[in-house]
């Protein structure tokens, strides 16, 4: 991986010695250089990368908590490894964990009433599919902004920002009732909140805690998707229900989002970045030194495009599943005692279990495989999207035949597919340095969207408005004959999807290992370690001629660090 201007060069798997010093073991080195013995002591990092202390606990730098009590209750001792969790540790990751669940509670609401909501709207599969589509545009267009803002300024501040504003326009769009374009307008300023959110928290998790515990504390984070999501189909049919419309289905998430800003303003602690790596001394650089990085970064990229495969995938079943799912009972039960709303509520807590099991599971297997076998994260995410390819398949075959067998093979596909939510973000946090994370989260949630489920619905539902004259020119057949097959060939696109994806994750795979490292080496150098290398490359020519005395990167000279 090329290096950006102050890093180091020679990141690899360290070993902290007597002394602080950071040792690279003989041999090992970045990319297809190999650094043989000797014994010298260098300074790797520029001082034009690293941030003045006097900076380094400012606003822009975290703000430490609500006040001074609850910073001080966090151990900022850099990069020090405590077994024991604060409290206001553990209440900040629930505070994430809250937030994050009610955001795709929110997300998926509209998914359990969608029928309704077309019949109230007078609207196609295409444009149903659209009110998802533009509102995943607005999220991943602002995603990055809010990415590089979190990067610099408070995100205390730009959290409960994005929860305000996500709340406000969710309950203001509830209203909209008979304008289809004013419902559609406030859709997509849901989206700008969420963006705020979903670019930030998970750094702030990184900013907490290292290694295993970190996994686990991502795993509880990611937690909050699949289950928010079945919350939203039940919540969502439940309250349509209850009120009498399906518009009642918004008006729930808006009110726990308050409760949300109050949680975040108050209570969430906001660390200095990098601080529990003992890397606060690193500085944020330009937006396009952090681009360059992450576009050079293999194991990032090749992750977030994975990834991407499965944002298309649960974005294109949590979207269509349930009405998909409605139409296929319809025919196999003749359309009798068939409610959307119950498909909605079963479906709602099939993909509630499946993330309840999965993507603990996902991380389980990652923590206990990775100490063996340094490639398991991406080899279980490939793992994951091959194996629920059948599952998800069968389970779309089955729907007009077998209901439980039906649901049976999509809660096993859906539970395969979460495996990857928790591990592809560790992966971002431990090949991304800590002032670039923020960007990093932005630009793969950009990408990840703009590529998987901001037009994975959208898509769908255009194949099926083609596929429809194609099923009524053989002849008079039913409306949901025709609505549930030509959901079905447009869901088929899944398949390969998923195919594609466990494929990037194989390529992942062959390079994981030493993103990992160069990442860690910057890390080590900039807290101030010294870093053992062998030998000192030979000066060049011209310094030879002059000579002059070599220097390494801090200015030291060769002979200062001979022995």
């Amino acid at each position: 991986m090329a290096n950006a201007p102050g890093m180091v060069s020679t990141a690899s798997a360290q070993s902290p010695t007597g002394n602080g010093a950071v040792v690279i073991p003989e041999g090992e080195g970045v990319g297809r250089n190999r650094i043989p013995t000797n014994k010298s002591s260098q300074k790797l990092v520029n001082e034009d990368y690293l941030q003045p202390s006097s900076t380094r606990n400012s606003l822009g730098n975290g703000d430490g908590g609500g006040g001074d009590s609850i910073a001080s209750s966090i151990d900022t001792t850099a990069g020090r490894r405590r077994s024991k969790i604060s409290k206001m540790e553990w209440a900040t990751v629930f505070i994430l964990f809250y937030v994050n669940l009610i955001n795709y509670m929110d997300r998926f609401t509209l998914a359990g009433v969608l029928d309704d909501v077309s019949k109230s709207f007078g609207i196609n599969n295409g444009e149903q599919g659209l009110l998802q589509t533009v509102f995943v545009i607005s999220y991943m267009v602002f995603a990055p902004m809010f990415g590089y803002m979190g990067d610099r300024y408070s995100r205390r501040v730009i959290m409960a920002f994005g929860v305000i504003l996500w709340s406000v326009t969710t309950l203001a769009g509830s209203f909209m009732e008979g304008n289809f374009y004013w419902f559609i307008a406030f859709r997509a300023m849901v989206g700008i909140g969420e963006a705020s959110y979903s670019t930030i928290a998970p750094t702030i998790i990184s900013d907490l805690f290292l290694d295993d515990v970190r996994s686990k504390m991502l795993a509880l984070f990611y937690f909050a998707i699949p289950v928010g999501g079945g919350l939203g189909y039940i919540v969502g049919a439940q309250a349509a229900n209850l009120g009498g419309a399906w518009y009642w289905a918004l008006r729930v998430t808006p009110f726990l989002g308050l409760i949300a800003v109050i949680f975040i303003i108050f209570i969430m602690v906001d660390p200095p970045r990098g601080e529990r790596e003992g890397s606060t001394a690193l500085k944020a650089t330009t937006w396009g030194e952090d681009m360059k990085y992450l576009l050079k970064n293999k194991s990032f990229m090749l992750s977030t495009f994975g990834f991407t495969c499965v944002t298309f995938v649960t974005g294109a079943l949590a979207w269509w599943g349930p009405k998909y799912i409605f139409y296929g009972l319809m025919l196999q039960n003749g359309g009798d005692q068939v409610k959307q709303t119950t498909v909605s509520f079963i479906f709602g807590v099939v993909t509630m279990m499946s993330g309840l099991i999965g993507v603990p599971l996902g991380a389980l297997a990652a923590t206990n495989l990775r100490t063996r076998f340094l490639k398991a994260d991406p080899l279980i995410c490939a793992f994951g999207l091959i194996v629920s390819t059948p599952l998800i398949f069968g389970g779309a075959i089955l729907a007009k035949h077998n209901e439980a067998l039906c649901f049976t093979l999509i809660f096993f596909g859906e539970l395969f597919l979460n495996l990857n939510w928790a591990i592809v973000a560790d992966i971002l946090l431990y090949v991304v340095i800590p002032t670039r994370r923020s960007t990093a989260e932005a630009f793969q949630i950009l990408l990840s969207h703009a590529l998987g489920d901001a037009g994975s619905p959208y898509l769908i539902g255009k194949i099926s408005d083609w596929i429809k004259p194609w099923l009524r020119e053989g002849g008079p057949v039913s409306d949901e004959y025709v609505e549930f097959t030509s959901l079905q060939y447009a869901l088929f696109v899944t398949v390969f999807v998923q195919i594609f994806g466990g494929i990037l994750f194989l390529v992942t795979a062959c390079y994981v290992v030493q993103d990992k490292r160069d990442c860690d080496g910057i890390i080590a150098a900039s807290s101030g370690e010294s870093i053992t290398i062998n030998p000192n490359p030979p000066p060049p020519p011209d310094e030879k001629a002059n000579g002059e005395s070599e220097t390494n990167e801090t200015g030291q000279g060769e002979g200062e660090n001979e022995k």
